[in-house]
């Protein structure tokens, strides 16, 4: 049972790019309310502005869920049906987004199959390559111009 006056998500550490869920059991969670929303954006400047309504669940608790941008931190407050707010005493709620970690692993090669080229394969590569130069030496001969030309020449 969580306890009035509280703010939680359902996990520990806040990382961009997931979806956590908000619990919210404060000051507007009470038996004459309707409907909460929260009202949240992320950095400094509440980029990206929303609004999401929390569904009501047991004990007086309200949640929904939110899709965390790649931000540093988000801030949310929350209102009712009848527009009172709950912004955390004019300070509002702000949370801490961190980023993805990543774990290189190192893969060890040992064992592995490496396939090999078949000869009849290296060899008919080398008879193409054979017969490319001589279908383009072959007409330059017959035209006189066997030697290379120098790179000062034209």
């Amino acid at each position: 049972m969580l306890e009035e006056g509280t703010v939680y998500f359902d996990t520990e550490k806040l990382i961009e790019g997931r979806t956590v869920k908000l619990i919210y059991k404060g000051q507007l969670a009470t038996p004459e309310t309707n409907e909460i929303y929260v009202h949240y954006g992320f950095g400094l400047l509440w980029d990206n502005l929303q609004e999401a309504k929390l569904d009501k669940v047991d004990d007086g608790c309200y949640e929904t869920e939110i899709s965390l941008d790649c931000a540093d931190s988000i801030s949310f407050c929350f209102r009712d049906d009848k527009n009172n707010w709950d912004n955390n005493e004019t300070k509002n709620y702000t949370s801490e987004i961190c980023k993805e970690e990543i774990t290189l692993t190192k893969v060890e090669t040992t064992d592995i199959d490496v396939p090999r080229l078949k000869k009849s394969y290296l060899i008919a590569k080398k008879l193409k390559i054979a017969f490319y130069k001589i279908i383009t030496f072959v007409p330059r001969v017959f035209r006189g111009e066997w030697k290379r030309k120098k790179a000062g020449n034209v």
